[in-house]
């Protein structure tokens, strides 16, 4: 009897934690491919699980926080969906590698277009951003899941620090530490770029003298050539004259 009472109780407290996870573990979230450094570049994942037994989901709209413009948005091309991108002008403009941007991407919305997240799966779009915030610890995207039986999620709850997960947490993306090579080149880069220079000029300067070297020897060739000819000549003429001056001699 005891034992039964000990296997209900631990049946649903198994059931009870499996319910409290079960939301938890299953809402859009969004993790860099590798590091997402602070004023850097990176490639998110937005990850979009099927919640639902007797429904797919069929839609999914990203909202990228206003007060942190990225003034590069690239999604990946995703077979099966069809990828909108949303742009705003922006308050104040950015300045980004010696140019000014005026607007940027509000949101990013994939719809099935021969594909759909059926349940028991997930699906991943992942969208290539820059230059993150340098001035932030995380970032919030609000996302919007749509499913073919007309239901609506939104995942739009920010989480606070110290408190509970929200029932409909937003996507967040924790950043880095800013790293020195984070604008796409750094200082090794630059050198190795300056070592290619100078060993093209190293190539083209060994040519040169190579040239140089095959001038002065052709000139050297030439000159040799043209003293050897000439005495070849003189010795020829002396070859004449003293055939001529042997023979008056024997004729007299």
């Amino acid at each position: 009897m005891n034992l039964s009472r000990i296997a209900l109780a631990t049946g649903v407290a198994a059931s009870t934690v499996l319910l409290l996870a079960g939301p938890a573990a299953a809402h859009v979230s969004v993790q860099p491919q590798g590091e997402a450094a602070k004023g850097g570049y990176a490639t998110l994942n937005f990850k979009v699980p099927n919640e639902r037994d007797q429904a797919s989901t069929v839609k999914l709209e990203v909202n990228f926080p206003a007060g942190q413009p990225l003034s590069s948005v690239t999604p990946e091309a995703v077979p099966g969906w069809k990828i909108e991108i949303t742009k705003g002008k922006l308050d104040k403009p950015l300045e980004v590698h010696g140019r000014k941007i005026t607007e940027a991407v509000t949101k990013v919305t994939w719809t099935a277009d021969g594909s759909k997240i059926e349940p028991g799966y997930f699906q991943q779009f992942p969208v290539s951003v820059g230059q993150l915030p340098e001035d932030a610890d995380q970032m919030v995207f609000k996302a919007i899941q749509t499913y073919d039986n007309k239901e609506v999620v939104r995942w739009i709850e920010e989480p606070k620090a110290g408190g509970e997960e929200p029932d409909s947490p937003a996507p967040v993306l924790a950043l880095s530490a800013a790293t020195d090579d984070h604008h796409g080149g750094g200082a090794a880069d630059g050198t190795k770029a300056g070592d290619d220079h100078a060993a093209d000029d190293r190539a083209a300067s060994a040519e040169g003298d190579k040239k140089e070297t095959h001038a002065a020897s052709s000139s050297s060739s030439d000159t040799t050539a043209r003293t050897l000819g000439i005495i070849g000549i003189v010795v020829g003429i002396a070859g004449v004259a003293f055939g001529v001056l042997a023979g008056r001699r024997r004729t007299a």
